[in-house]
């Protein structure tokens, strides 16, 4: 379980970073390669719902899936897909992108080799990182218009199911960082950080949870 000493301020960080759009049909469903396999899981119910009649799954391998998805994350949420009974003609696999923006702007780029005309696109990310990749696909890609999806749980639920309550402190705080340097860097739009939501954000820095920050920079931001 996540230390009751630090619960309250992940608490804070988890809640800011769902978005809580609700989900409706779209052009496309882009699902953005991690550790976490619910993503395709999450994906496969929505296109069986029938939001959106084509899914990009996009991701190479990162350190922290080289072991449990050898064959690169897109290649093993295409596969998830279509074990839960998503046809293989509804997927489409972007598997070089190793980061969110690459996410974004190599899934863009397969649609358009494809012929994809997207106005419309349902973002299907980890829980904590909704609004990381909403404001990422705002920046690279503005003509669209994006909705931010996860896989509904409570913040305990999502660790338990992870298995390393660390690794989602970590990516939690990681993913704010990110929201507070990468503006200024051309890598995502803006948006307001609440102040309360900032100092637990210092705070679980201080406690140690900085490895998943950019390397090189400071844990302020």
């Amino acid at each position: 379980m996540i230390p009751a000493r630090i619960r309250d301020d992940v608490q804070l960080l988890w809640d800011f970073q769902q978005m809580r759009h609700e989900p409706r049909p779209c052009s496309v469903g882009i699902g953005l390669g991690s550790h976490d396999l619910g993503v395709a899981d999450t994906t496969a119910d929505l296109y069986l719902r029938g939001m959106m009649p084509l899914i990009v799954f996009t991701g190479a391998t990162s350190r922290t899936t080289r072991e449990r998805m050898p064959r690169g994350e897109a290649v093993h949420y295409r596969e998830r897909a279509l074990e839960l009974g998503v046809p293989a003609a509804a997927v489409l696999v972007e598997p070089d992108a190793r980061n969110t923006g690459e996410n974004i702007s190599l899934s863009r780029a397969l649609l358009e080799e494809h012929g994809v005309e997207v106005t419309s696109a349902l973002l299907i990310s980890k829980p904590y990182e909704e609004r990381r990749v909403y404001a990422t696909a705002r920046k690279l890609w503005p003509s669209v218009e994006f909705i931010s999806a996860s896989t509904p749980m409570s913040l305990d639920a999502y660790a338990e199911s992870i298995g390393d309550e660390r690794l989602v402190v970590d990516m939690l705080v990681g993913s704010l960082q990110r929201l507070l340097i990468y503006p200024e860097q051309g890598f995502m739009i803006s948006q307001p950080i609440p102040p309360e939501v900032a100092a637990a954000y210092e705070r679980l820095c201080a406690e140690g949870y900085t490895s998943r920050l950019v390397p090189g920079t400071a844990a302020a931001g």
